[in-house]
């Protein structure tokens, strides 16, 4: 059943938080492009309120949330109201795919990714980005789960488990980059983009159909 409940009821309280966070906000959106394909043939699976869709100029996005939907919308995103685990399109459709923070929500990843799979061009890629919950970030994320309206519903996942079930799906050619590189309270600059994992709590992992 797609945990859209907290995004329809606290909608002010999820775009505060990339107010609040600007830069660190920034440096995910980096580390994302620095993955993105050249291509206008792409979505954004869990597309929320258009925040990284937007500016990476993807035009259509799925998500399951209508207040969220909406102010995509408004932004120039075409919303279709779904799930991952059921993409409402055609096989071999699209040269890339991209999932934001949206693996912790999902019902099963595992047929997230393969839904994925099945909607993406051959040679398409997918692009996901997402805490990795062995980082300093994402075990501060674990710690206060109850105190938050948002993650206490999540799952979060070390890279290691995300490739599993990404070579699960039929994807390889792993590539990947890191960024947030300090807590979040202490960050008043875009942090750095490295390639690899490991240091930065927030991972981008770009796989090939």
């Amino acid at each position: 059943m797609a945990k859209t409940k907290p995004f329809d009821e606290y909608v002010s309280q999820y775009e505060d938080w990339f107010e609040r966070n600007k830069f660190a906000f920034e440096s995910e959106l980096r580390a994302i492009r620095e993955q993105l394909p050249k291509s206008n043939n792409g979505i954004e699976i869990g597309v929320g309120s258009g925040r990284f869709a937007i500016p990476s100029g993807i035009k259509i996005g799925v998500d399951p949330s209508r207040k969220m939907g909406k102010i995509a919308q408004k932004g120039g995103i075409e919303v279709i109201d779904g799930v991952a685990e059921s993409l409402p399109f055609a096989d071999s459709q699209f040269d890339f795919a991209l999932m934001v923070t949206t693996i912790c929500f999902v019902d099963d990843m595992e047929v997230s990714f393969q839904e994925a799979y099945r909607v993406l061009k051959p040679d398409g890629f997918l692009i996901i980005g997402f805490i990795d919950r062995k980082s300093p970030v994402g075990r501060l994320y674990q710690q206060h789960k109850e105190e938050s309206v948002f993650y206490r519903i999540a799952t979060f996942y070390a890279v290691g488990e995300v490739v599993s079930n990404l070579k699960k799906a039929g994807f390889n050619n792993f590539s990947f980059t890191q960024t947030i590189f300090h807590n979040l309270a202490e960050i008043r600059d875009i942090e750095q983009i490295r390639t690899g994992y490991g240091e930065g709590s927030f991972v981008v992992i770009r796989a090939i159909k």
